[in-house]
C-alpha cells in the first residue's frame, strides 16, 4: 500500500505514487536567508524531512529540490544595512541554516537553486506570460500578472469559494507586502519589481528596464529548471504559502507552459509557541542557538516539533522540550536493553538507524503504519512507546534483540531520531519528577503559591531542584 498524504487541491487522503520508473519529484519552497531561520520555519523543513524518510524508507525512489530565496524586500534591506554586498549577506545566513539543518538532522535535498542563480530564467518566464497575454508592463517598468486572464486561479485556497480582493494578505491571514506596486486591478501580483532607489546596487537589466523579479516567480522558475519541465509530484510549504504564493506558482507556470504545475500539495500548519505566534515583541520567536543556549540538545527540538499532526496547530513551550528530553532518554534507554542482549556497545546504535523494509519491522508495524497514513507522527511516537512500555527487551535472546534493533532503527530513520548523541545527550527526568515539577508550574502561574511551595519543597525531598524563567522550567539534580 504506498503512502497516503491529505492533499491541499483535493482536499483529501490521496496516495503518493510516482510515474512509472521515473523519481518522485518533491520540491519544498525553502528558506528566505535574511536572518537565522527560527524554529517555525524549522517544523515545517523537519516534517518534509520525516516525509521524504518515510517515502524512503518504504522504497521510492525521491528527487528532493528545496530553494534558497536570496533576492527579496528582506535580503536586500539586510544587506544594506550590514554594508555587505547582498551576496556575501545571503552566503553566511545560507551557510546557517546548512549549519542547523544538520543540527537537526536533516537530509540534504538533491538540488538547492537559488533565486539570484535563476534571474535569465525567471526574465524569460516574464517574456513568455507578457507574450500571451497573461501579463502586462507598467510605464514606470513594473510588470504584472493579470490574474483574470487564469480562470483557474484560486482553487487551491478555494479563493472560488468567496471573493477575490487583493494580494495583501496570506492564507494565515498575516500581511503580504510582495505586491504592493501599482497594478491594474488589486488582485494582480507583480512578476517584475522596478528597480527603487532604496533597492541600492542590487538590480538587474530587463526588457523592462532595471529592477528585480518578484518573490513569486523564483519558484517557477526554479522548479521549471530542476525538474526540466516535468509536473511535480508533491510540492510542499508552510499554510500560509497556499495564498497567494501557491496560487501565483501555479498560475504563472501553468499559463506559461501549459500543463499541470504539481499532482499534489502538502501544507504544515503553523507553530505557536506559548499559546501565541511568534514575534520578537513577545520574546518567544526562538532559533536553535537560543534553545541550545537553554541546554536542549537538537534532537530533543527536533522531536518536539514532529511529534505533533502536520495538520494542527503545535503549541511549543519549554516544558514541550523538557518532555521530549525525557521521551529521548526512555528511548536510549530501550536502546541500551537491546544492544546488551548483542553484546553491543552504544556506539554501534547507529548501524542500525538506516532504512530498512516495513515488513521487518515487527514489533513496530503499528508505529509504521500511522507514519504511512498520512504522517501520523503523533500516533507512530505513541505506538512506539506502547512498544518500549511492554519492555520486550528482558526476554530475549541475542538474535531477535538484533532484528527488533533492525526493525527500531528503520523506525528512528523515518523520523529523523539520532540517539547517543554525547554530551548533548538528554538528562534522565522521572516522570514522576516531571509531574510534580509540572504540577507546581501550574500552580505557580494560578497564583497558588502555597501549593507551589510545597511542590518544590517536595521536588527538593526527593533530590531536585527546580529552576523558573519566564518561557517555563527546568528540573536538575540538586
Amino acid at each position: 500500500m504506498p503512502i497516503q498524504l491529505y492533499d491541499t487541491h483535493s482536499r483529501s487522503l490521496q496516495p503518493l505514487v510516482a510515474e512509472a520508473g521515473q523519481p518522485l519529484r518533491f520540491y519544498c519552497c525553502g528558506p528566505t536567508v535574511y536572518g537565522p531561520a527560527h524554529i517555525g520555519n524549522f517544523r515545517t523543513f523537519l516534517l518534509q524531512d520525516t516525509l521524504r524518510r518515510v517515502l524512503e524508507v518504504e522504497g521510492q525512489t525521491v528527487e528532493h529540490v528545496r530553494n534558497i530565496t536570496d533576492v527579496d524586500d528582506k535580503t536586500i534591506k539586510g544587506a544594506i544595512e550590514s554594508g555587505l554586498p547582498l551576496k556575501d549577506f545571503t552566503h553566511q545566513w545560507t551557510k546557517k541554516f546548512h549549519t542547523d539543518c544538520a543540527e537537526l538532522n536533516c537530509l540534504t535535498p538533491h538540488k538547492e537553486p537559488s533565486a539570484v542563480k535563476h534571474i535569465p530564467e525567471q526574465i524569460s518566464l516574464i517574456k513568455q506570460l507578457v507574450e500571451k497575454n497573461h501579463a502586462y508592463a507598467t510605464e514606470e517598468g513594473s510588470v504584472y500578472f493579470r490574474v483574470s486572464s487564469f480562470e483557474n486561479y484560486g482553487n487551491l485556497s478555494r479563493l472560488k469559494d468567496r471573493e477575490i480582493k487583493s494580494q495583501s494578505k496570506n492564507s494565515a491571514g498575516e500581511r503580504n507586502d510582495a505586491d504592493e506596486y501599482e497594478r491594474e486591478a488589486v488582485s494582480d501580483f507583480v512578476l517584475w519589481k522596478k528597480r527603487k532607489p532604496e533597492d541600492g546596487e542590487n538590480f538587474w537589466s530587463s526588457p523592462w528596464g532595471e529592477g528585480r523579479p518578484g518573490w513569486h516567480l523564483e519558484c517557477s522558475a526554479m522548479i521549471e529548471t530542476s525538474f526540466k519541465g516535468a509536473t511535480l509530484d508533491l510540492h510542499g510549504g508552510g499554510v500560509d504559502l497556499c495564498f497567494p504564493h501557491h496560487e501565483n506558482e501555479i498560475a504563472q507556470s501553468e499559463c506559461a507552459h501549459g500543463r499541470p504545475l504539481c499532482k499534489h500539495w502538502f501544507h504544515s500548519a503553523h507553530l505557536m509557541v506559548d499559546g501565541a505566534k511568534m514575534s520578537k515583541s513577545l520574546g518567544n520567536l526562538y532559533t536553535l542557538d537560543d534553545l541550545r543556549a537553554k541546554g536542549f540538545n537538537p534532537m530533543a527540538v527536533r522531536y518536539a516539533l514532529i511529534a505533533g499532526s502536520y495538520r494542527q496547530q503545535l503549541n511549543f513551550t519549554i516544558e514541550t522540550l523538557h518532555a521530549a528530553q525525557s521521551a529521548l532518554a526512555k528511548l536510549e534507554r530501550f536502546a541500551s536493553s537491546l544492544l546488551s542482549k548483542t553484546e553491543e556497545p552504544k556506539s554501534a546504535f547507529g548501524q542500525y538507524i538506516q532504512p530498512g523494509n516495513p515488513k521487518n519491522l515487527n514489533r513496530f508495524t503499528k508505529a509504521w503504519e500511522a507514519l504511512a497514513i498520512n504522517l501520523n507522527t503523533s500516533a507512530a511516537l505513541g505506538a512506539l512507546f506502547g512498544v518500549l512500555g511492554s519492555n520486550p527487551a528482558t526476554s530475549m535472546k541475542a538474535d531477535e534483540a538484533r532484528q527488533t534493533l533492525n526493525g527500531f532503527g528503520t523506525l528512528l530513520f523515518a523520523l529523523g531520531i539520532q540517539l547517543f548523541t554525547g554530551k548533548d545527550a538528554p538528562l534522565e527526568i522521572p516522570e514522576d519528577i516531571y509531574a510534580l515539577g509540572q504540577a507546581r508550574w501550574e500552580a505557580k502561574r494560578a497564583k497558588d503559591y502555597s501549593r507551589a511551595d510545597s511542590l518544590r519543597e517536595t521536588l527538593l525531598e526527593k533530590g531536585w531542584t527546580i529552576k523558573d524563567s519566564s518561557e517555563g522550567f527546568q528540573i536538575v539534580p540538586k
